[in-house]
């Protein structure tokens, strides 16, 4: 049993509404110590915002936290139960390796969940050891404060703290324990841990708590269930689109990672694509594409209906009545997601004021991309050195363009086909109403990343820390959380991989 620390000198504020829920959701848990914590990475501007006290945090005593040796003021675990449509295969799961430690409360009355993810074994492990590697935890906290500092919503990383102990994988691996925020952990296969195990009160309750966590200004007016069948179709259609604008490729989405809150969360064999193409996948485990980079609009929606599939019941007493009831809501998904889509990749190319040929040209430019083997993000940014230019540029200036392009592979501006798409695009941007050129490269900048986390500098670094080399990550994510910047110090990090530097496959944690 680890024992508590005292007093709330630390800033922790913990609630325990999800016990309140009925105890099929959830049971009572320890996290098992570790033999040697050591802190990797503490997040202390996250910890600031959250009201605790970094200073009390970042060293020994936080290491022993954050490793699950010593529980926080305030906190009671639980392990939380859940299914899932994995690979489209549904089965039975729960937090095998990781545990709530409660609900903090922050100053400003707002609500995120603390969890331990590789704390030990849990009642959901099934044959799981309960632990995780260094290597994966330290991929989700690159790539979920990357995600942060890109404006997309996400689960955060508080702290890594290494185990002292060896996790078996395929071979022996460091240990490790990531603290992870989020607005909550209900996803779709909590409803569907509901809909198979539980009662229709059960059902009832589960829905109400989800909309106190996420839709407080609710209305009594229609049913609950349809209420937050609707505004989970909507925050899922905005969240994917906005994966779809920085290239983003979640890699394992199953309905147990699909959060009702609208974050992204569970940062397996996640990647960003640097060559443009629509099916690209890294994951190790998708062997047939069903995670693609193209397919995930179209599998957020087939997610979505499992999930309308739970909450049939409690949609209308008339069975026939409650598909058509969901059917509708669904509906609307496709519209929801293209309009946040188009209007994202338009303010990509400079476009304040939608117009019907938008479409078009969006589209115009990605096949080039694709065609011209393209790295998908500099393209984006790279546009900007294309405002205001009319005229032919001088020949040595031609010949450095051209060098920057290559080394940044951005072919496409080199390609015969792009002269003609970009006198296209110059009066669609120049046509719109007291819109300077000044003011269309700003809204480009801030839509367009110059550095994402590249799946090689992610595994640099991961390399490093596993050799006890901290400081390739600590740079690494000191520079993502502010990747709309053009600074020389950025320059090293918007480079493609030369071929020897491909992160071909990516790979779970577990």
């Amino acid at each position: 049993m680890t024992a508590a620390t005292p007093a709330a000198s630390q800033g922790w504020n913990f609630q325990h509404s999800y016990f309140e829920l009925p105890n099929i959701f959830h049971s009572s848990v320890q996290p098992t110590p570790v033999r040697q914590p050591e802190m990797v990475i503490f997040n202390s501007a996250l910890a600031e915002q959250l009201g605790l006290r970094p200073a009390a945090l970042a060293g020994k005593e936080g290491a022993q936290i954050f490793a699950g040796n010593v529980l926080p003021h305030g906190a009671q675990p639980l392990a939380q139960a859940y299914a899932g449509h994995q690979f489209a295969n549904f089965t039975m799961l729960g937090d095998g390796r990781a545990l709530l430690l409660g609900e903090h409360l922050t100053p400003r009355g707002e609500v995120f969940d603390i969890q331990l993810k590789g704390a030990g074994r849990t009642a959901y492990s099934r044959r799981g050891d309960g632990r995780a590697a260094l290597g994966p935890m330290l991929r989700e906290y690159i790539i979920s404060e990357a995600m942060h500092g890109l404006g997309i919503p996400t689960t955060r990383s508080l702290a890594v703290v290494r185990t002292g102990e060896s996790v078996m994988r395929e071979s022996p691996l460091p240990g490790a324990v990531l603290t992870r925020v989020a607005a909550s952990h209900l996803r779709v296969g909590t409803f569907e841990f509901a809909a198979a195990h539980g009662q229709e009160s059960e059902l009832a309750a589960l829905i109400l708590y989800t909309l106190e966590r996420h839709d407080k200004n609710f209305s009594e007016s229609e049913p609950p269930a349809l209420q937050l069948l609707r505004n989970v179709i909507a925050r899922q259609a905005k969240l994917i689109a906005q994966w779809m604008h920085v290239g983003f490729i979640h890699g394992v989405m199953n309905t147990d990672n699909m959060a009702l809150s609208g974050e992204t969360i569970d940062y397996g064999p996640c990647a960003f694509m640097d060559t443009y193409h629509p099916n690209t996948v890294f994951s190790s485990i998708d062997t047939e594409g069903r995670y693609s980079f193209a397919n995930q609009a179209r599998i957020a929606l087939w997610n979505l209906e499992r999930f309308a599939e739970t909450l049939l019941p409690l949609l209308d007493e008339d069975h026939e009545k409650a598909v058509e009831v969901a059917q509708d809501a669904l509906e609307s998904y496709a519209e929801i997601f293209n309009q946040h889509w188009l209007n994202g990749m338009a303010c990509k190319l400079g476009i304040f004021e939608r117009g019907e040929e938008d479409q078009a040209l969006i589209t115009d430019f990605l096949q080039l991309l694709h065609k011209t083997e393209s790295d998908y993000t500099n393209s984006f940014r790279r546009l900007n050195l294309f405002i205001d230019e009319h005229a032919p540029a001088q020949s040595s200036a031609t010949e450095e363009r051209n060098a920057l392009f290559m080394r940044l592979k951005t072919a496409v501006f080199t390609s015969a086909d792009f002269a003609h798409w970009q006198r296209r695009w110059q009066t669609r941007w120049a046509a719109q109403t007291h819109k300077s050129s000044g003011e269309v490269r700003a809204l480009m900048n801030a839509h367009n990343p110059n550095i994402i986390p590249r799946n090689h500098r992610v595994q640099q670094a991961l390399s490093a820390a596993e050799a006890g080399n901290y400081e390739p990550l600590n740079t690494l994510v000191r520079l993502l959380a502010t990747p709309f910047e053009d600074s020389p110090e950025h320059e090293p990090y918007r480079m493609p991989p030369q071929p020897e530097e491909r992160v071909l496959r990516t790979f779970c944690g577990t």
